[in-house]
């Protein structure tokens, strides 16, 4: 049959970009492979110049395949499943390159992307290491390769092919029946974007995060080079500035992703310990273990072997994570994870093929690995690092457990064995001593010399930054209080001796700068990193337990929230459009909302603040976003008014108008006498008497009015009781009478008229919609900028500290 209005070359020149690179990427592995092995130097050379040429090829394949993929989503070619699938005609166009990573396809194609550019980079730098290391490199990208190939061998599936129609992903569908389909309204648009990555954090977070990812390649590939061509220790100068690279950039990318999280996700913060932030985490914290033993050995010979493993393990681990986060396994314990594509088998031999040979490597060779027998002095500056570098490992091990174990052992027995009721402390339990074991570690070690320090005095270098750190931490605790107190005095104890680590770790990181350096900031750069490294656990800390709800609810509207969710009703204040309602500092009001994208993806809600006391007025603009991919409903995405010691946090955790269906309920009549009954579903309602020409604090009517007025009284299933006035007028001989609701009860009472025999008739209607109204939370975070501020002062320590081993790499390569 011939499609109307499909577009296939696309489609096919992606694939032949895609078939090309993994042709291509194997060429170059199998030639930098043979170049390792050769003995001939003509014979190395032949086979690197062929290498060099198809690692070109294959980037330029990669980076076609990306272009590709581009155009199919940005030209909205919903024939192909992949645009169709990830975007709508509706999509700001800011976000289509989001789109294009949403997919698994799409995230391993970046994940490509980077390796070639690390690649090309290494062919220009890499000297007598490029072919062992780019060896290890081209593999990865025939790996990644097979991840989009989307072929079948016999009934297994290799890869996913982002090329794929949509009709050939829906088969038996009947509509493909028909030459036109492109042209039936299910077509036209896509299924639309995922709405929690509709934020512009998303555009650049997966990229920083995925390049973090691909960079820890060059510090595993070092090492098996090193293993490999048996020169176990000649790699390790050229490859620290990678190392510091990977781990900035995987820094800045995590963190990244904990700004995302604080602007669009509801979980109250920029950390829950959520799976997939965890998975991207524990190759970090193994990494800068990593970059730690390899400073040690540089400078005493020390921990070479521990260097190995931590570079080794921290690779596999990003493999591990993508198997965690790609499989299926966190898909009902995480946000953000990708649901089950049926390359599992595919993803653990991802792991296999790379863990199994570097283990044999260092298994086979671990003995000939240089190593100082003598132990390192208890004075030393190597010994403590070390330590430093063990924590940081066993704080990746026991959170990778607590990460994995539960979703995976659900996976292979099929129970449903649930997670820690409170999944946060149960981490922040065990990793509170983690951060006060390395605040103070890195606040002394760098007083200590290398090799050993005369005792005694290390005690006087550190004695004034440790009087400081603790006067300040004292006063922060006194003064501004630790307001934690959900977990016992044991706990908050330990939050206090967290707080003074991390003051200890700024105040003695800035006092060696002065006097253990003499003021030479170029090279500061770990005692910059160490300073900001401190500045983000006080920024955590504070923020994290001092974190309050300001929206209380005491206007007695109590929504009730699904017992599954996170939300309680007392701490969703209910806000009546147009009505200010006391927030406790704020006045809040709820005065509009964006009826232009009313049956649109957005519904944006203007919510005034007023302080009570300083009168400071500003206005928030939470929104929702309609759910894609088919679901119901509306995600919520969060606003936030920045000051420089807190932050107010707010989001609609409801809204009368998340569905567009009118309110159909109807009035019932009642004819009732003083003191009848009437029963409603949450209660019941009496009436108390009747009041001629009522003249209170809501009607105004004078002796000459004709009017009449119901005292009635409702009383809840919980106890409340409420008051009710409706009215019943005469007015320019037409009869009118007015509600008066209680929407607590979500309960309307009319006064309709006055029947014989003394009877009135009342009009009664329970309904969620008579007015509209919102369910607003509100956090305050206090102090939340140290964070950040502490996260930008540690990438500047980081750069610091790359550039000025590339300098001392640079000057040895001109002494040599």
């Amino acid at each position: 049959m011939q499609y109307i209005g499909e577009n296939l070359l696309p489609g096919q020149l992606g694939h032949f970009f895609v078939v090309l690179s993994l042709i291509a990427s194997l060429v170059a592995a199998i030639a930098y492979l043979k170049a390792s092995n050769a003995l001939i130097p003509e014979e190395h050379n032949s086979w690197r110049k062929l290498a060099r040429v198809s690692f070109f090829i294959e980037a330029g394949s990669v980076f076609g395949t990306f272009i590709v993929i581009y155009y199919i989503v940005s030209s909205h070619s919903f024939e192909y499943f992949y645009a169709w699938n990830h975007s709508s005609t509706s999509l700001s166009v800011n976000y289509l390159l989001s789109c294009i990573w949403e997919g698994q396809e799409g995230s391993f194609l970046l994940w490509a992307i980077w390796h070639s550019i690390i690649g090309l980079i290494l062919i220009s730098k890499g000297g007598k290491w490029e072919a062992p290391v780019m060896t290890v490199i081209s593999f990865a990208q025939v790996c990644l390769a097979t991840m989009i190939i989307g072929i079948y061998l016999g009934d297994a599936k290799i890869g996913s092919n982002p090329f794929l129609l949509v009709r050939q992903h829906f088969q038996d569908a009947p509509i493909f029946q028909r030459a036109d389909y492109l042209s039936i309204p299910q077509m036209k648009d896509g299924q639309g974007l995922n709405q929690l990555l509709q934020n512009y954090w998303m555009v650049i977070h997966p990229p920083i995060l995925f390049l973090g990812f691909a960079s820890t390649i060059v510090p595993f590939a070092f090492v098996i080079a090193g293993l490999w061509k048996k020169d176990y220790s000649g790699w390790t100068k050229i490859a620290l500035p990678w190392t510091l690279f990977s781990g900035v950039i995987l820094g800045t990318g995590i963190m990244m992703g904990a700004a995302w999280a604080y602007e669009s996700l509801t979980f109250g913060g920029f950390w829950a310990w959520d799976p997939v932030e965890n998975a991207s985490l524990v190759p970090w914290l193994v990494m800068i273990a990593g970059l730690h033993t390899h400073v040690i050995f540089n400078a005493t010979g020390h921990s070479l072997r521990a260097t190995y493993i931590f570079y080794i393990l921290s690779f596999v681990l990003v493999l591990y994570s993508t198997f965690l986060t790609r499989s299926g396994v966190l898909g009902d314990s995480s946000v953000h994870a990708f649901t089950d594509s049926g390359m599992n088998l595919q993803l653990m031999l991802f792991i296999v093929v790379f863990f199994v040979p570097a283990i044999y490597l260092m298994a086979r060779n671990y003995t000939k690995i240089p190593h100082v027998a003598k132990e390192e002095s208890s004075y030393s500056r190597e010994f403590w690092m070390f330590i430093g570098a063990l924590v940081l490992f066993l704080s990746a091990m026991v959170i990778t457990w607590q990460t994995s174990f539960t979703p995976i052992y659900n996976k292979i027995t099929g129970k449903t064995t649930a997670m820690p009721e409170d999944p946060e402390f149960a981490f922040n339990k065990i990793q509170v001593f983690v951060a006060i074991v390395i605040g103070v570690l890195t606040a002394i070690t760098q007083y200590l010399k290398y090799k050993d320090t005369p005792r005694g005095t290390i005690l006087k270098k550190i004695a004034v930054p440790t009087l400081i750190a603790a006067v300040l931490s004292l006063c922060i605790s006194i003064f501004s209080g630790i307001e934690y107190n959900k977990q016992g005095i044991g706990f908050l104890g330990s939050i206090h001796v967290a707080l003074f680590a991390a003051l200890y770790a700024i105040v003695a990181n800035m006092s060696y700068i002065w006097s253990g350096l003499h003021g030479k900031v170029k090279a500061a750069g770990a005692s910059v990193a160490h300073i900001g490294f401190g500045l983000m656990l006080v920024g955590i800390i504070i923020a994290s337990s001092n974190r309050k709800v300001l929206s209380i609810n005491t206007t007695g509207i109590n929504l009730a929230f699904d017992p599954k969710s996170k939300e309680k009703s007392l701490e969703n204040l209910t806000l009546v459009k147009g009505l200010p309602t006391d927030m406790g500092k704020y006045m809040a009001t709820y005065e509009s909302n964006d009826s232009t994208s009313r049956h649109g993806t957005v519904m944006y809600f203007k919510v005034n603040f007023k302080d009570k006391k300083s009168n400071e007025e500003f206005n928030l603009y939470p929104n929702l976003i309609r759910n894609t991919k088919g679901q119901q409903g509306f995600s919520n995405n969060p606003d936030s008014k920045h000051y420089f010691g807190k932050d107010i946090f707010t989001y609609i955790s409801y809204a009368d108008d998340m569905d567009s269906e009118k309110d159909t309920t109807s009035f019932r009549k009642y004819p009732v006498n003083v003191s009848d009954t009437v029963f409603y579903s949450n209660g019941f309602f009496v009436v108390n008497k009747v009041v001629p020409n009522p003249n209170n604090d809501k009607y105004k009517f004078t002796s000459g009015d004709t009017a009449v007025m119901a005292d009635i009284t409702v009383f809840s299933k919980d106890g409340r009781q409420y008051k009710a006035r409706p009215a019943f007028y005469v007015k320019n001989n037409q009869a009118n009478y007015t509600l008066d609701t209680v929407f607590a009860q979500n309960l309307a009472i009319g006064f309709g008229r006055i029947l014989e025999g003394g009877k009135i008739e009342l009009e009664v209607k329970e309904s969620t919609r008579m007015v509209p109204f919102v369910a607003l939370k509100v956090y305050e975070f206090p102090h939340i900028n140290i964070l950040w501020i502490g996260t930008f002062v540690m990438i500047i320590g980081f750069v610091m500290s790359m550039v000025f081993r590339l300098k001392q790499s640079n000057r040895l390569k001109v002494a040599k």
